[in-house]
């Protein structure tokens, strides 16, 4: 799959402009950045509809836009409850969250926990938010490049120093409101290149079938099984995994990581903030279903169309290159038998009779995959280079160069930068915030000037803008993207989201009981995850609830000992 083969002259000019524009906008908009509440806060002038895309902005990277109708293709629409949460979190940062941070006029959420605790809890849980969200820039950087290296044929070293370099321009340059203003744009671009997509994909389905037809077809395979309210702990997605743990997730990422919390920092007044917060909470969870739901579509999408039975072309390419090669065309051979019995069954849509033939033919399907992923294995285990066997990541791209026509191609390959370059813009203007605020400014001893800081902040986003690049470069995929950032984000915000909560509501614990537990909680919690003991998600709250049962308890002991 050469790039010259899929990417014409119309795709790399709308792909260019897009890019260059996003980065040129943002970084002249906004050049003019003489003091600490313009650079970090965007000078407080930020709209709601400005919040509300930048929060969702943040969150949506490219991984979102890679990984998810992925996820959808493989497993259905059961993922759409890990969001449930998010209204409900939404609704409590801004009744409780919002006041104290605008009353506080802090710049970053720790700044608060100094004042109600001190300074060692202060800086504690802001070098856990610099540990976790520096991996996860460097993840947003390397999702796309991966895959886009993969399918394009393009350097994956380049790639991420291409789209490292380019985040690092315009938020170096203009901070926060380069983040802000850039990231509507981006949002824009995000929002028409899916719903092309989708036209597109229902476009190249048989005439005879109807978008009704279409979601019959999904069905029939349980691609449209979107409630599960089981207790299956293995499980790691159900409406209870969605309402409990993802709220606790939802709370700690939109409440008390900075690079949400800075977004809504930066809004003209509480009302703004709150009417941003609510504006993302009602739009989240619908705009998540539909990226799922073009997910399904490709999948129907195939059921009519040859398909890859391993949707990686380097794991391909290595299979090709291998003695396994003989083995593992007898399964593709295997693979085009089962899809040729489908287009049969599909051809006139679906018949309730026919359910149970189609389950079948899935599973049998699915056993032909899972051999294939066993040969890759095998190669891997012998090669020098990672090749990865899971394919999600690589479905929807894989559709997008193989079945649009160019300028959409261009056009959906700017909605993966677009998005990757947004969300690590946050990251690395909420990474570079913390750093000048919590840690530099609170321990230079003599004074500075306004400027000094504003220089000092510019450079710490560089300095994280090239860790994260090589973050990237060194990093390694394992089983889905998008699960891998809610991972390593589930194993630190229980515990960050916990310490807020005890300040917020917990008036008689007291720095050194939170200290203590707080570095107790974080060893218990990555214990837990290593053992593979519970579903990440479960992993928010049970870390919320050690570390507040702790620090009660060893206030308790505490003020009992010195009685």
């Amino acid at each position: 799959m050469e790039i010259e083969s899929k990417l014409h002259a119309v795709d790399w000019i709308i792909l260019s402009v897009t890019l260059v524009f996003i980065v040129v906008y943002g970084a002249y908009i906004t050049r003019k950045n003489s003091s600490v509440q313009d650079y970090i806060k965007g000078g407080n002038d930020s709209r709601w509809w400005t919040i509300g895309l930048s929060v969702m902005a943040t969150q949506a990277s490219a991984i979102t836009f890679l990984s998810t109708p992925g996820q959808a293709f493989h497993s259905g629409m059961g993922f759409v409850q890990f969001y449930f949460g998010l209204p409900i979190a939404m609704i409590i940062i801004c009744v409780v969250f919002i006041p104290i941070y605008h009353k506080l006029k802090v710049y970053t959420a720790y700044e608060f926990l100094e004042g109600r605790f001190d300074l060692k809890t202060r800086s504690l849980a802001a070098i856990l938010f610099l540990i976790q969200r520096g991996l996860a820039a460097g993840i947003t950087i390397f999702a796309p490049a991966i895959i886009l290296s993969a399918v394009l044929g393009w350097d994956l070293l380049t790639l991420n120093i291409i789209i490292g370099f380019l985040v690092i321009i315009y938020t170096v340059s203009g901070g926060t409101k380069a983040v802000n203003v850039t990231q509507k744009q981006q949002m824009i671009i995000i929002f028409i290149g899916m719903l092309i997509a989708f036209f597109m994909i229902m476009n190249q389905l048989p005439e005879d079938i109807t978008f009704t037809k279409a979601l019959e077809i999904a069905g029939a395979s349980g691609k449209m099984e979107v409630i599960d309210f089981s207790f299956d702990l293995n499980n790691r997605y159900t409406v209870w995994t969605g309402v409990l743990g993802g709220t606790f997730l939802m709370l700690s990422y939109f409440g008390t990581d900075q690079s949400q919390v800075q977004r809504y920092l930066s809004g003209k007044s509480v009302r703004e903030s709150q009417l941003g917060l609510i504006f993302n909470g009602l739009l989240k969870v619908p705009m998540q279903f539909f990226i799922l739901l073009i997910g399904v579509m490709v999948f129907v999408f195939y059921q009519f169309n040859a398909s890859p039975l391993n949707f990686n072309p380097n794991a391909n390419k290595a299979v090709a290159n291998s003695k396994y090669v003989v083995e593992y065309q007898q399964l593709q051979d295997e693979h085009i038998e089962i899809e040729n019995a489908k287009k049969i069954i599909f051809i006139d849509g679906f018949q309730k009779g026919e359910k149970a033939q189609i389950l079948s033919l899935n599973a049998r399907d699915l056993v032909l995959k899972e051999k294939a992923k066993e040969i890759i294995k095998k190669i891997d285990d012998s090669s020098i280079e990672k090749i990865e066997s899971n394919d999600k990541d690589y479905v929807f791209i894989h559709f997008i160069l193989n079945n649009l026509p160019r300028g959409i191609i261009g056009l959906l390959l700017a909605v993966i930068l677009s998005a990757a370059m947004s969300s690590t813009a946050s990251e690395l203007n909420a990474l570079a915030s913390t750093t000048a605020i919590d840690l530099y400014k609170r321990n230079v001893r003599e004074e500075k000037s306004e400027l000094h800081y504003v220089k000092a902040t510019k450079w710490f986003t560089l300095g994280w803008g090239i860790t994260a690049i090589l973050v990237a470069s060194v990093a390694n995929l394992f089983d889905n993207l998008i699960q891998l950032v809610n991972i390593i984000g589930s194993i630190f915000y229980g515990n960050v989201l916990g310490i807020f909560l005890l300040a917020f509501f917990v008036k008689f614990v007291k720095g050194n009981a939170v200290f203590i537990a707080a570095i107790i909680t974080q060893a218990i919690i990555i214990t837990v995850w290593y053992l593979d003991i519970l579903p990440y998600l479960w992993l928010n709250l049970l870390g919320c609830a050690i570390v507040m049962s702790i620090a009660m308890f060893l206030q308790l002991f505490m003020k009992k000992t010195k009685n």
